[in-house]
């Protein structure tokens, strides 16, 4: 009884605890069992709980994930948290979750349906982890793991062209003044992919943020040869990429 006190007095409401999690701090598969008997936990999936009476989102499902796997939101959808996404909804959308550590995700979240459209992807896009790179956001009573703006649109770029556009991605570039100078050379200098380097510089400099201007882009590998980003573009002699027409003219 002592446990079951403390395990609820530590859950949050409106997050979702594997029972994998739940054994780690103590918890058998017979105490689950005479909790859920006893009406003060739940099965939402198949080895996933909450708590009696508790509405459950996407978020309190990744917040359950975060407690046992190395996995933060990201991209656009952590652009669209702070603010940056042009269509911001919390339903009826793809939430992207990234990981560089975990290839796949357990059972009882890829499978359960959270209301939304998960996009996992495994992306090793640095060459070491960068602990500033990443931020908080708190949803009620729960405190989720994103990343940066910084970050994320870098990671947003890794997606173009295949799940992620061209022209919105500098749409939301154009809306990113404030980034840290700082943070943006170590992620360029560190980051593995030519293509998302190339295109974050390209999309800066045609907005002309201040920021852009204390970069130094000697020290950025660009790498060799050319880029083709989009079928039928204008070739950009500085970053050697193909681009939608009207951004060139």
């Amino acid at each position: 009884m002592k446990k079951l006190k403390h395990m609820l007095s530590e859950w949050p409401h409106g997050a979702v605890f594997s029972s994998h999690y739940l054994r780690q701090k103590g918890i058998k598969a017979e105490h689950l069992k005479r909790y859920r008997k006893s009406g003060w936990i739940v099965n939402v999936a198949r080895g996933a709980y909450k708590l009696a009476g508790d509405h459950i989102d996407w978020m309190g499902a990744v917040y359950g994930l975060q407690q046992e796997k190395n996995v933060h939101i990201g991209g656009k959808t952590a652009l669209e948290l702070k603010g940056y996404g042009h269509f911001i909804t919390f339903s009826l959308r793809t939430v992207f979750l990234y990981s560089s550590t975990h290839k796949t995700l357990p059972r009882w979240f890829k499978n359960n349906d959270w209301g939304v459209k998960i996009h996992f992807s495994y992306l090793h896009l640095f060459q070491v982890e960068i602990k500033d790179s990443y931020t908080r956001y708190d949803h009620n009573s729960l405190n989720l793991k994103i990343s940066a703006p910084e970050r994320a649109f870098l990671e947003m770029l890794s997606h173009i062209p295949q799940k992620q556009s061209f022209d919105e991605a500098m749409k939301i570039m154009e809306s990113l003044t404030t980034l840290r100078p700082e943070l943006i050379q170590r992620l360029l200098e560190l980051c593995r992919s030519i293509k998302v380097k190339r295109l974050f510089l390209y999309m800066a400099e045609k907005h002309n943020h201040f920021w852009f201007s204390h970069l130094d882009l000697s020290r950025i590998d660009l790498g060799r040869g050319n880029r083709s980003i989009v079928k039928n573009g204008l070739f950009n002699k500085k970053y050697r990429i193909t681009v939608p027409g009207e951004f060139e003219n």
